[in-house]
């Protein structure tokens, strides 16, 4: 048999001494497993046992399914499925962590509490409630339940749908798209892309659109905020990001997935000082708890704790050798961990009920009992210390300042008592920040695996606009250094004299995947302090993902183009070849929404595309170029209305 195929790619040393190892990387399955030729497309339908249909257009005409469906209605039910699925995926996280906040209301939830009484209130007055002489444990009950309330109702609209600007709101109604509850809307999709009910493209897309909306202004919005109310609201802080923040002399846990619970109770527990005590009986120094994935971004958000990497290094931290115990819980999570964790000592341990791996120990986790599971897994990782073998760190660990939420960056832009936006849309409006652009998404082994990322970020600062991440997109940005006030330097004159005098990054981080709802909080927020139009559509913002690779950043995407802010996706455009669907999500959708998708996937054309859509905007808005700076004497700053 001829190997020549196998031994022309990466050599396969493997990690832990075998060829096996180094095979059972996903950098590595990504070069010998092409993508399937049935699915890229976007046009093979798997809706019933008459199928698989795979159907194209062509010279020769349009084949069509079995059934008949058309290529346009096949590619438009896949696209709303993956929608489906994205919003249930960030909706569960939601749902968990509504509960949570419900237990520590109750009393019974051990190692979670209230941090951000504030943010409680605040939150509570937007829901209409009143929380006059009301403890903060019955505000919270109150607040859990109602938030609860809006993955099961089935009419009326989300209550957060009523923060988008008024214009965006009155286009949604007049679109039916303000989404009714969270779990019917998925619902019902899924049932309008069973085989024989909803055919045709714009019906199916609008209800997919209605989906979307209900993560980007439900269900995320939901997580981001009762997460700031039990971890505390973000500010910014300082950590390391990379593989080097692994510790040869200490107990190294790496948390990995996307929920915060358990790693929340998890930190606290590896600082008791009879586990450090027992990690020293061991031979090591400490106990160093780090993450990966989405669990990292809300915890370097919210604690400033270590990041060990993104999606694709979840393997490679690994291969280190120097990692006692690995946790995950949902998402994102390689199954391909099992061969790996089996190369070395690594004890791998699932604790999610939703999400188990066969041949992996599972260890329960409820906010009732995390105290108490956080001690014991410490103590197992703890007591796996003395089966390290060969350990061998990478040296490299990059400095980060993360935390920028919605709160933090009015604070950053407007001080404590002033905090706002004004600022930013100062500048925007004086053409020294030319725009905004939102990174998203994730980092795919077949697209980059991660470097287009700094290649379109950095061509975007170049051109003073300022940059806003989220995810996996996020963390390699990190890794390039970009998430330093020092990347100032390689910005634009306008965004690095904008960044210099507030002290900040030209590229923000602000959280996770579910974190994207803050930037559609800050582009509201941009809305109404005046000056950038009416509606999120008149704004120069644009979002796109460059390397996405899960359903959840078709969904992600959705509701930014729902929401009036174009998005750009690079990889590949899933139903590319039915050519009328295309055409109505990469310029039909404007016309609804004022926004659309658009396709490139090299980072440079992308980073081209975004700028000619933010001076179109400016255009419409009259604000092309920059205007001279004025230094106000006293008598100008009392005329402000501030």
């Amino acid at each position: 048999m001829n190997d020549s195929k196998k031994t022309a790619g990466p050599e396969r040393t493997g990690p832990g001494g075998g060829v096996e190892g180094k095979r059972h990387t996903v950098l590595n399955r990504a070069w010998e497993t092409g993508p399937c030729p049935l699915g890229t497309n976007g046009t093979c339908c798997r809706a019933c046992a008459m199928g698989p249909c795979r159907v194209v257009e062509s010279g020769k005409g349009t084949k069509v399914g079995v059934c008949g469906a058309t290529p346009d209605t096949i590619a438009a039910r896949n696209v709303c499925r993956m929608i489906a699925v994205g919003v249930a995926a960030h909706s569960d996280h939601a749902r968990e962590v509504t509960q949570a906040l419900c237990a520590v209301a109750r009393g019974e939830a051990p190692g979670l509490e209230i941090r951000d009484g504030e943010k409680l209130r605040r939150l509570a007055g937007t829901l209409g409630l009143a929380d006059a002489d009301k403890s903060l444990g019955e505000l919270a009950a109150e607040v859990g339940a109602r938030l609860l309330n809006e993955f099961g109702r089935q009419d009326g609209e989300l209550v957060f749908a009523a923060l988008a600007p008024a214009k965006r709101l009155e286009r949604w109604r007049r679109l039916r798209a303000v989404p009714r509850g969270i779990d019917r809307e998925v619902v019902e999709t899924l049932h309008r892309t069973h085989m024989g009910v909803d055919q045709d493209t714009s019906s199916l897309v609008a209800q997919g659109t209605r989906t979307a909306l209900a993560d980007g202004w439900g269900g995320s919005m939901i997580a981001a905020e009762v997460q700031d109310v039990l971890f505390g609201t973000p500010y910014p802080v300082r950590s390391r990001v990379d593989l080097g923040v692994l510790k040869a002399d200490q107990v190294n846990i790496v948390v990995h997935g996307h929920e915060p619970l358990l790693p929340e109770a998890l930190v606290r527990a590896a600082r008791e000082p009879e586990l450090v005590a027992r990690a020293g009986q061991m031979g090591a120094s400490g106990i160093n708890v780090v993450e990966m994935r989405c669990t990292a971004d809300e915890l370097l958000m919210h604690h400033g704790v270590p990041v060990a990497g993104h999606f694709l290094q979840q393997e490679f931290a690994l291969t280190t050798g120097a990692v006692e115990l690995m946790l995950v819980d949902i998402q994102c999570v390689m199954q391909g961990l099992v061969a790996m964790a089996a190369c070395f000592h690594t004890h791998l341990v699932t604790t999610s009920e939703k999400a188990r791996i066969k041949g992996v120990h599972h260890a329960e986790f409820s906010p009732a009992t995390a105290l108490d599971a956080a001690r014991g897994l410490v103590k197992l990782a703890v007591d796996n210390f003395p089966r390290r073998r060969t350990v061998n760190i990478p040296a490299k660990a990059v400095d980060v300042v993360a935390g920028f939420g919605y709160e933090s960056i009015g604070y950053v832009l407007g001080g404590r008592f002033r905090g706002s936006v004004r600022v930013l849309n100062e500048n925007i409006i004086n053409g020294w920040v030319r725009g905004v652009t939102a990174v998203v998404g994730c980092i795919n082994p077949r697209a980059g695996a991660g470097k287009n990322h700094g290649v379109l970020v950095r061509e975007l600062i170049a051109n003073d606009v300022l940059v806003l991440v989220t995810g996996c997109a996020a963390i390699a940005c990190a890794r390039e250094g970009l998430l330093l006030p020092a990347a100032a330097a390689t910005a634009g004159p306008g965004l690095r004299e904008v960044c210099v005098a507030l002290g900040i990054p030209p590229v923000l981080h602000c959280g996770s995947c579910v974190d994207n709802s803050r930037i559609l909080k800050v582009a509201a927020q941009m809305v109404r302090e005046g000056g950038l139009g009416e509606d999120l559509s008149d704004l120069p913002v644009v979002s796109c993902a460059p390397e996405w690779m899960s359903e959840k950043a078709v969904t992600i995407g959705q509701y930014f183009v729902g929401s009036g802010i174009p998005v750009g996706l690079g990889v590949y455009f899933p139903g590319v070849d039915s050519h009328k669907f295309t055409d109505h999500m990469l310029a039909g959708l404007e016309r609804d929404y004022g926004a659309a998708w658009f396709y490139e996937p090299d980072p440079q054309a992308m980073a081209r595309k975004v700028l000619e859509r933010i001076d179109a905007k400016r255009r419409a808005l009259g604000i092309e170029g920059q205007r001279e700076r004025v230094l106000y004497d006293m008598e100008m700053r009392r005329r402000l209305d501030v």
